[in-house]
């Protein structure tokens, strides 16, 4: 599903205008990137938590020629699924 088609299903079962929809998925998802770049977690009980993990800086082999490079510390963003979630997926 792409952003359109998702903004269309939010129009359909919040009963909102596509743009009103738009607007709101737009805020949303920007005050869930705001959250993680501010290292809180975001949680949705029954759905999921957005959190966000630091990965240290490791050296790395590059596969077939024995190279080795320095990866630099990063910051990735994790999802950990909600059991009603979880549950409705598994019965689909």
């Amino acid at each position: 599903m792409k952003k359109a088609e998702f903004i269309q299903a939010v129009s359909e079962k919040a009963g909102l205008s596509k743009k009103d929809s738009q607007k709101a998925v737009d805020a949303a998802l920007e005050a869930i990137s705001d959250a993680l770049v501010a290292g809180k977690e975001v949680s949705f009980i029954g759905f999921g938590t957005f959190s966000t993990a630091t990965r240290a800086a490791r050296k790395a082999r590059v596969p077939g020629t024995d190279r080795v490079v320095d990866v630099a510390k990063t910051t990735a963003v994790k999802f950990k699924v909600g059991k009603k979630l979880k549950d409705v997926v598994a019965k689909a």
